[in-house]
């Protein structure tokens, strides 16, 4: 198994539909791998055309436990006095990602368009993203690496 960082690159979201009435929407995204949750800053006032340009990291493990390799983005609509709206989700399949780092060392999806669809599966929008998978290079203890060793005399 092969332990590598996959890296993404949340650049921004084209179209949304605004949740708020009265005021512009504050979008953010929360980003879901195998478990593991992570979230994108509150672009406040950004409205249907929020700007993030974020590097968020997982540690992704492949080939790792099941066969889930997808990477969820859901758009949310940061709220003060209630809860956060939901705006709308796309999913990214990043099997073929990982395999072709853990052959060649890295691999990546340059930034690319993803439709975002609402919880009614109609189209609410775009974004815009980019991934790397980067192999975690294998630790090495001191002992077992070539060259002198410190002497005890």
């Amino acid at each position: 198994m092969a332990i590598g960082f996959m890296e993404v690159l949340l650049l921004k979201a084209k179209g949304l539909h605004d949740m708020d009435i009265f005021a512009r929407m504050d979008p953010y995204v929360l980003l879901q791998y195998k478990g593991q949750e992570r979230k994108s800053s509150v672009h406040h006032g950004g409205g249907s055309n929020p700007v993030w340009n974020e590097k968020i990291v997982f540690r992704v493990e492949y080939p790792g436990s099941g066969n889930q390799y997808k990477l969820d983005l859901k758009i949310m609509d940061k709220d003060v006095f209630s809860a956060d709206d939901f705006v709308g989700q796309t999913t990214i399949y990043v099997k073929d990602l990982l395999a072709e780092g853990v052959e060649k060392g890295s691999s990546e999806l340059r930034p690319h368009k993803y439709r975002v669809v609402g919880a009614d599966q109609s189209y609410c929008g775009e974004i815009e993203v980019g991934i790397t998978f980067t192999l975690k290079e294998e630790e090495y203890d001191n002992e077992d690496i070539g060259g002198w060793r410190q002497s005890y005399f």
